[in-house]
């Protein structure tokens, strides 16, 4: 179904400005987040006030934006603090750079610290042994985020599962449908094919499909939202969808509640589909 017409479904002009504003949740079948690079020119609290705006409770969290590796045990459980305070579900952060070996311990402790259960991860395929070693040592999730034809390691989904398909089961794929697009790769083809290993999915629009510049709030673009959701209801996605807001950095919420508003009618769209 073209995305135009499907915005014009009954079923999505019922949902009314209700939908608009509704927090991600089970109703929603597919959990919506906030990568919150999205927000990097915020401070956390900043951020914090910008996901209860779009009322949006999961978060993927650049450490370096907003909690840097640097910081003391203390400000690590202040940062928790203030998450949990405000209802925020930490489900995960990245990227983390894993390029050598002597890294990848320091970021598991790192966030182990942090109560993170899940790691996005920039990892080499030399590093991968020491990381599934953690990955069963600290009993934590690392997905391994694909970079497009920019990334000389992962550039697309199946360059992951081709490294990844005989690992632990705790290690799997971060999608990023943008990167994705731009490498010629069929990113909705790549949700059933990585399957379980699918642990979380970075959600952003392009007008052009192989040109990053041309990054838009998510609807306005040329990429297939619509059946990307679809077969992600169909694999009962059980992790989290993050909107990753590249563009109007110093001004990002309104393009984010607009994307969002879009996503949700989606998701409404689907279910009275």
């Amino acid at each position: 179904m073209e995305r135009r017409s499907f915005l014009m479904t009954p079923a999505l002009a019922a949902a009314g400005s209700g939908l608009l504003s509704a927090a991600a949740g089970p109703s929603e079948d597919v959990k919506l987040g906030v990568a919150s690079y999205s927000l990097r020119k915020q401070t956390l609290p900043q951020a914090i006030e910008s996901l209860k705006t779009l009322n949006i409770r999961y978060l993927k969290m650049k450490l370096e934006a907003h909690l840097p590796f640097s910081s003391t045990p203390a400000q690590i459980t202040e940062a928790k603090k203030r998450l949990d305070d405000a209802g925020i579900i930490l489900e995960s952060t990245g990227n983390n750079p894993m390029q050598q070996d002597d890294e990848v311990r320091r970021k598991f402790e790192f966030n182990k610290q942090l109560g993170v259960r899940m790691l996005i991860i920039a990892p080499t395929l030399e590093t991968l042994p020491a990381i599934e070693k953690c990955c069963k040592e600290f009993d934590m999730k690392v997905a391994l985020h694909n970079h497009g034809p920019e990334d000389g390691h992962f550039p697309t989904p199946s360059s992951v599962m081709k490294a990844i398909h005989n690992m632990d089961s705790r290690v799997g794929l971060c999608l990023d449908i943008g990167h994705t697009s731009r490498t010629g790769e069929d990113f909705v083809k790549a949700i059933p094919a990585a399957g379980a290993r699918l642990f979380d999915l970075d959600l952003k629009d392009l007008r052009a499909a192989d040109k990053k510049e041309s990054q838009c709030d998510v609807g306005d673009g040329v990429l297939p939202i619509v059946a990307m959701f679809k077969e992600l209801k169909k694999l009962k996605f059980q992790y989290v969808a993050h909107l990753e807001y590249e563009i109007n950095e110093n001004n990002p919420v309104p393009g984010m509640q607009k994307s969002f508003a879009y996503m949700r009618g989606v998701l409404a769209g689907l279910r009275g589909a």
